[in-house]
């Protein structure tokens, strides 16, 4: 039973009695936890904070610009010279990093400061203002890409974290090739001297030891019987005799392998070829189900393959099972190199959110988007230029359910 979307519905239901309305975005202000009060504009579009007949309109610009702090002063409300005052934003961000912000009068009547706001723009807000000689505060909150899902839920729902650090990045190349009997491994039980075939021991799949009878002969030059045995442990590929008919001197009639291993014949083409060396990784991929294997390249052969023109490459693989068959079509990944980074994510963790490649960092039990720079990447993880630190805990599994719980809850980009 697939217990996904029930864990789904359970998240929907419980994140519902959660109240995220205090993660709602920078368009609110969290009030007592029970309900939004709407944020004051100004007219430049900016938060507006007052107190004792001053105000101080407080905005991220952005337009053509990196996201920095500026402001507008006013006295009963009527604008201010920029020069009359200066401005100080500190902000905490989750896990307790702090930035600080200073705004400075410029020509064109606002203050502006000269540090970028990172994003996201999700934080608590601390802001200090001196207006002709008067020292003014504020605090509030300003959250985007943020939601909380405690510790059950995110339990029961699939949602697990793992701390982000170093890894290794591949650099694969992905071919096609058909499995073989190992070259040696292959026998054939013949007749030794001509004659009626009078028993037959074994069939077409059959797993038979070596020295096993398989086959009995009467020689037309004795007038007695003989038996055929196996020359080799393996499984029968193909029986030639049937009961009745007369066996030539020297007859095969059956062909015995040995299929506790084979041999993988890769088929590379063009450029591909010059980047193989024996030693190198090779993960083979059972086109009928999936299932996988890894093992080593072990030789690239001088010629090419006068059909295709592709060079072949070759590989053994552990076979015990018996469930890969020979002239069964594989598809493998070769590792030629494999490069180590200071930080990567699995690629399971990546989602987007509005515009960026993201993460999803846990602290407690809030969750908060993490716009990332993203470097190289392979079929399983990706390098993380910025935007992440060693340590962080990182949502790897059911990123998609905290995404689709912070849209759900409205968290915007308004400032």
């Amino acid at each position: 039973m697939n217990i996904r979307p029930i864990l789904s519905v359970l998240l929907a239901l419980a994140l519902a009695g959660c109240g995220n309305s205090g993660e709602a975005g920078h368009e609110h202000e969290a009030g007592d936890g029970h309900a939004e009060t709407e944020v004051a504009r100004g007219e430049h579009g900016g938060r507006l904070l007052q107190s004792d007949g001053y105000t101080v309109e407080l905005a991220i610009a952005e337009d053509g610009t990196p996201p920095k702090y500026e402001a507008w002063l006013y006295r009963d409300g009527k604008p201010l010279p920029a020069a009359t005052g200066e401005v100080d934003v500190a902000l905490v961000r989750l896990g307790g990093a702090t930035e600080r912000h200073a705004l400075r009068a410029q020509r064109d009547g606002r203050l502006i400061a000269t540090t970028v706001v990172g994003e996201p723009h999700s934080f608590d807000v601390a802001v200090t203002a001196r207006i002709e000689g008067r020292t003014l505060r504020w605090e509030f909150p300003s959250y985007e890409g943020r939601t909380a899902i405690a510790a059950d839920v995110a339990r029961q729902s699939g949602i697990r974290v793992a701390a982000a650090g170093p890894g290794v990045i591949a650099d694969e190349h992905e071919v096609q090739g058909l499995l073989t009997p190992v070259e040696g491994r292959v026998a054939n039980a013949m007749a030794r001297f001509p004659g009626p075939i009078r028993a037959l021991r074994a069939n077409v799949g059959d797993r038979v030891r070596a020295g096993q009878p398989l086959a009995t002969i009467e020689s037309n030059l004795s007038l007695s019987q003989y038996s055929v045995t196996a020359p080799i442990s393996g499984v029968v590929l193909s029986r030639n005799a049937a009961v009745g008919t007369v066996a030539a001197e020297g007859a095969p009639l059956f062909e015995i392998a040995d299929l506790s291993s084979l041999w993988v014949d890769l088929h590379v083409f063009g450029a591909d070829a010059t980047h193989l060396r024996p030693g190198v990784p090779v993960t083979v991929t059972r086109m009928s189900d999936g299932a996988n294997l890894r093992t080593t390249l072990e030789r690239v052969l001088p010629g090419t393959a006068t059909a295709s023109q592709s060079t072949v490459a070759r590989a053994t693989i552990d076979n015990a099972d018996g469930l890969w068959r020979p002239g069964s079509a594989v598809t493998a990944k070769v590792t030629v190199a494999e490069q180590p980074v200071a930080l990567a994510v699995p690629l399971s963790a990546l989602q987007t959110f509005r515009d960026w490649d993201v993460v999803f960092v846990r602290v407690g039990d809030t969750y908060e988007v993490r716009p990332l720079e993203l470097g190289r990447r392979d079929a399983t993880r990706v390098e993380v230029l910025s935007g992440l630190r060693a340590g962080d805990a990182v949502v790897v599994e059911q990123s998609y359910l905290v995404k689709a719980d912070i849209e759900k809850s409205g968290a915007s980009h308004d400032h």
